[in-house]
């Protein structure tokens, strides 16, 4: 499970580098700059900072996720219960077409 979760963490970022056609050298200057414009000991810091940021933001898409999923499948089943009909028996007019 391990495997795959960072498996999928370096595609993840290999695929936004893509995105942003960065090469070695470009990734090189944007570390120089914040080297030189935020100093090296605020750099932990700001790297935690967003972190959590991060996390806060996938935890959040996932609970929505799991909400819409749940919705999903309450409307599913109050469909089947519908289509059964009181008798519990699935619509003839369905088993037809």
């Amino acid at each position: 499970m391990q495997v795959e979760t960072d498996t999928h963490k370096r595609l993840s970022m290999q695929s936004i580098l893509l995105f942003f056609s960065i090469s070695g050298g470009e990734i090189f200057l944007i570390v120089l700059f914040v080297l030189i414009f935020f100093g090296a000991d605020k750099i932990p810091g700001m790297a935690r900072t967003m972190g959590r940021t991060m996390r806060q933001i996938k935890d959040a898409t996932d609970e929505i996720q799991r909400d819409i999923q749940g919705s999903v499948k309450q409307v599913k089943d109050q469909i089947e219960d519908v289509e059964k009909g009181p008798s519990g028996k699935t619509d003839s007019r369905k088993e037809d077409s």
